[in-house]
């Protein structure tokens, strides 16, 4: 989702879940845009009576220009109908915002947090939970913008984002400081998952329409130039043609890196491997049978590959979910890689364990 997405000069309220006790199916920092004219983007839950209130209330959040932290508690029934599993509360963070204005702390966090994960930097956003609408940014170095009000309170904040950016997660946060109490959230951004698919075959078009969809950056790279063209992958950010082991050794791939190659080559699946295993790249995932598979490990390890390097590669590539046509194929592969990612199974909802249920973050010093 765009940043700031509604228009300069039209007004419109950011609802943002902030805290949700139960198991609910959104994390915190799920959010809402409702402009004056009642347009609609996104959502805080899956909706039902929490976004129908939430909508309600951006309106007179808008009108009055004043912030609102809307706090509800679910009975079973209505928290059945939110796909949680009992009841709970949930706490939504509502604030006008003037795209047109430049000096809006929440447009001009939102820009600034975008500009830092661009370029490839972690980034937390912090916003307090009473008083007026403000935002403290808190870089991965350290440094800040903008302010919560009150120095005492800028310097506690940024020490809880600082631990939040380095593996905290996003919620509420309680502070002490020689100024009083506060609650505040805290929202942790990284810089977007990439997806750099080897080979840009029948399956790598969809993988990349699909991946769109889900947010992802793609970049797409293969050696034949009739192949990697703009006409068959409209919606790739990149589209790199050349030998591809030497397009890997360029790639700066990190832990926020989705690996696929689809080639179906060992003469390009092997040097490109070799680099890829090199790196903390989160997900690596070859097209290709069992049979395919054990030859190309069988390979690597004779290159003195070490056994917990070649652990890592997913082959064949994708979840078991019978897929035969190439966009069925990209549907399994983006599961695994999300499962992966995740540190999830990649089993049926219905078999894994019960969620325990949200905490707010530990009081900070």
């Amino acid at each position: 989702m765009s940043p700031v997405p509604v228009q300069p000069g039209v007004r419109a309220a950011l609802a943002t879940l902030v805290a949700a006790e139960g198991s609910s199916p959104r994390d915190a920092g799920a959010r809402m845009w409702v402009d004056a004219e009642g347009r609609i983007l996104g959502s805080v839950t899956i909706g039902g009576c929490v976004d129908a209130r939430v909508i309600e209330e951006a309106g007179g959040v808008v009108a009055r220009g004043q912030p609102v932290l809307l706090a509800m508690s679910l009975g079973d029934e209505d928290a059945m109908a939110l796909g949680m599993t009992c009841g709970g509360t949930v706490e939504v963070l509502i604030e006008p915002v003037d795209a047109a204005d430049p000096t809006d702390p929440v447009a001009s966090a939102q820009r600034l947090v975008e500009a830092e994960t661009a370029g490839g930097r972690a980034v937390a956003l912090v916003a307090p939970l009473t008083g007026g609408v403000a935002r403290l940014v808190v870089r991965d170095d350290g440094s800040t913008a903008g302010t919560l009000g009150l120095p005492a309170l800028d310097a506690a904040a940024a020490a809880a984002a600082g631990a939040v950016i380095q593996g905290g997660r996003t919620g509420v946060y309680a502070l002490r400081t020689p100024a009083g109490d506060a609650r505040i959230y805290i929202e942790r951004h990284t810089p977007p998952l990439t997806l750099a698919i080897f080979g840009a075959t029948h399956v790598a078009m969809p993988l990349v329409a699909l991946a769109r969809v889900l947010g992802l950056r793609t970049i797409v790279a293969d050696g034949r130039e009739h192949f990697a063209t703009r006409e068959r992958f409209p919606d790739a950010d990149e589209l790199l043609v050349g030998m591809p082991s030497e397009i890997a050794e360029r790639m700066s791939l990190g832990a926020s890196s989705l690996v696929v190659l689809l080639a179906h080559d060992y003469k390009y699946d092997l040097p490109v491997l070799r680099t890829v295993l090199a790196t903390p790249a989160a997900y690596v995932g070859v097209l290709g049978s069992t049979r395919r598979g054990r030859a190309l490990l069988q390979f690597l390890a004779e290159d003195g590959i070490p056994a917990d390097q070649l652990a890592r590669v997913r082959v064949p590539v994708g979840l078991d979910i019978g897929a035969r046509t190439p966009e069925e194929i990209a549907l399994s592969v983006l599961a695994e890689a999300l499962a992966v990612l995740r540190g999830r199974p990649g089993s049926a909802m219905r078999d894994r364990p019960s969620r325990r249920p949200a905490t707010e973050g530990a009081s900070h010093a």
